[in-house]
């Protein structure tokens, strides 16, 4: 809307004055087709011969309008839920995935919203839908997953910039869900079983490596203390006797096998 309007001519003028001349004969029968009620939660764009009356739109409450020459369009200012159907797109990576979301906008300009555009929320679906496009096709699927608190304020940063001639400002963005096909499930879910069992077998290699560091230090310290060798025979004998007391195991140095089988040999 340019900031300076041309007035509406000679002509307005005399069909102004006529209008208003034929509302004050019929007065006030014709009251009652002048007055409009506007709700709190709309806005009244009013246009006088074609032109549009006031950069800012009426409203709310009572409004007056002169018949014949008078028109207007209501406005509704509530914020709206918009669901971007699912898209097929094609990430970074090349991965086929379908993504849908939901964009919350509101109109806070009512003379803008009329005047620059024809259908302000068909425009603004379509603009979401592109933008998502366009924006996730320039991240990888890993990216896509795990930021996409970083990609909806993205969109909706775009979104605000481009619709704020619309007089629409874009609340919020959500990405609602990312479905991939069935293929690519089956192998990331083989690719994350993989990982965990190596890190598995790397947990259990650098438990094994720690017990035998242990098992190292204890024996250099039972070296060098026979009585401690004894206790810890008489404390394992005790162990076993409490848990399964029917069966007591002695154990026996190897040498002693090995001198024994000398010894029958020789004889």
């Amino acid at each position: 809307i340019a900031d300076k309007r041309e007035g509406i001519g000679i002509c307005g003028w005399i069909l102004v004055s006529l209008s208003f001349s034929l509302v004050l004969i019929t007065f006030p029968i014709s009251i009652w087709a002048c007055i409009k009620v506007v709700r709190e939660y709309e806005r009244a764009v009013v246009f006088r011969l074609g032109r549009i009356l006031s950069k800012k739109a009426k409203g709310p409450g009572m409004i007056l309008l002169l018949p014949c020459t008078d028109t207007f369009i209501k406005v509704d200012l509530r914020t709206v839920t918009c669901k971007i159907p699912p898209q097929e797109i094609l990430t970074k990576d090349a991965v086929t995935a379908q993504v849908d979301g939901v964009v919350h906008y509101r109109i806070h300009s009512a003379v803008s919203a009329v005047a620059n555009i024809t259908d302000v929320h068909s425009a603004t679906l379509l603009l979401a839908q592109t933008t998502l496009r366009n924006i996730l096709g320039t991240q990888s699927l890993a990216q896509l997953l795990a930021g996409r608190e970083e990609i909806a304020h993205s969109i909706q940063a775009i979104l605000d910039s481009a619709t704020e001639q619309w007089g629409v400002r874009v609340s919020h963005v959500e990405i609602k869900g990312v479905r991939i096909p069935m293929a690519m499930q089956r192998a990331m879910a083989a690719e994350a079983e993989a990982a965990r069992e190596t890190r598995a077998k790397v947990v259990a290699a650098e438990g094994e490596m720690n017990a035998s560091k242990a098992l190292q230090q204890a024996s250099m310290v039972l070296a060098e203390s026979p009585a401690g060798l004894q206790l810890r025979y008489l404390q394992t004998l005790t162990t076993v006797a409490a848990n399964n007391n029917s069966t007591i195991v002695f154990p026996l140095p190897i040498n002693m096998f090995g001198s024994l089988g000398q010894k029958s040999t020789g004889g």
